[in-house]
């Protein structure tokens, strides 16, 4: 993936989901890097030709087992990674759906380690990804 993403020269376009049920949260264990073994957002790579909202239904399923009422993109973000000496090694452009749960029992498919439910006060003691206790806060407000 990295030497991929040098050589394009391009961002990837990804897409995550965050689906809720009542006053909980779905994440996902990254099983790969980068950020392995921190929770973050279930998601992944749009793939040529598809549609952001059929990847982030199809990410959910692969990742989690779970499948969700999904809307509009509610938000956008990109992440890069360097080297040491400064060179980009990724660089992904991230669309974020929410989406309300309708069905499934989380596991861990796909590059997820781990996949369940968190009560909304819970997340500030789990290791996540940068930003994404900030941003389900910013997105579920009041709950």
């Amino acid at each position: 993936m990295t030497s991929e993403v040098a050589s394009r020269k391009g961002p990837i376009v990804g897409v995550s989901v965050l689906c809720h049920d009542q006053d909980r949260v779905l994440l996902i264990k990254r099983g790969n890097p980068p950020y392995k073994g921190l929770w973050s957002l279930p998601g992944g790579r749009v793939e040529y030709g598809e549609a952001l909202t059929a990847a982030a239904e199809r990410e959910l399923f692969e990742e989690t087992g779970i499948k969700a009422t999904l809307g509009e993109p509610v938000d956008m973000f990109e992440t890069m990674m360097h080297d040491g000496a400064g060179t980009t090694t990724s660089h992904y452009v991230l669309v974020v759906f929410s989406g309300a749960y309708l069905s499934g029992t989380p596991w861990a498919g796909d590059d997820a380690a781990d996949a369940s439910w968190f009560a909304i006060g819970e997340l500030g003691s789990l290791h996540t990804t940068p930003g994404t206790v900030a941003r389900i806060k910013r997105l579920l407000p009041g709950r």
